[in-house]
């Protein structure tokens, strides 16, 4: 876990990256990626361009966003969520194998989905 912790740092400190994600509809995030260019991204990522992982990062909190607002809308450590969300579709990310066919959503999704969930568990476990 520290691991991951460390690399959004240097995500955030590197790339810019910034991930003030309010959930209160007047956030703008970059548009989805088209298929050709979540692959053209996957491709560079595979040879080591660390632009490509950050753009596909970037480019998939609108993700992360709405499955938060969708299973946790009333709840009142949704920005603990949406980082630990984020967590979450850094690894997808990263795990990711592109050559299946598939679009990086309904990978991605399922592991935002874990990833708050089990936070959610061990918080529940934890009272």
């Amino acid at each position: 876990m520290l691991v991951q912790l460390l690399e959004l740092f240097d995500i955030i400190t590197r790339g810019g990256l910034f991930f003030g994600l309010h959930l209160d509809g007047r956030t703008v995030f970059p548009r989805p990626l088209t298929a050709a260019e979540e692959r053209d991204c996957f491709e560079k990522m595979s040879e080591g361009d660390a632009g490509a992982r950050d753009t596909l990062i970037r480019h998939n909190l609108r993700l992360v966003a709405h499955i938060i607002k969708k299973y946790y809308a009333n709840s009142s450590d949704q920005d603990d969520l949406i980082s630990i969300g984020t967590i979450g579709l850094i690894k997808a990310v990263q795990t990711f194998d592109y050559t299946k066919g598939t679009r990086f959503a309904t990978y991605g999704s399922r592991c935002v989905e874990n990833a708050t969930q089990s936070q959610r568990t061990f918080s529940c476990q934890m009272m």
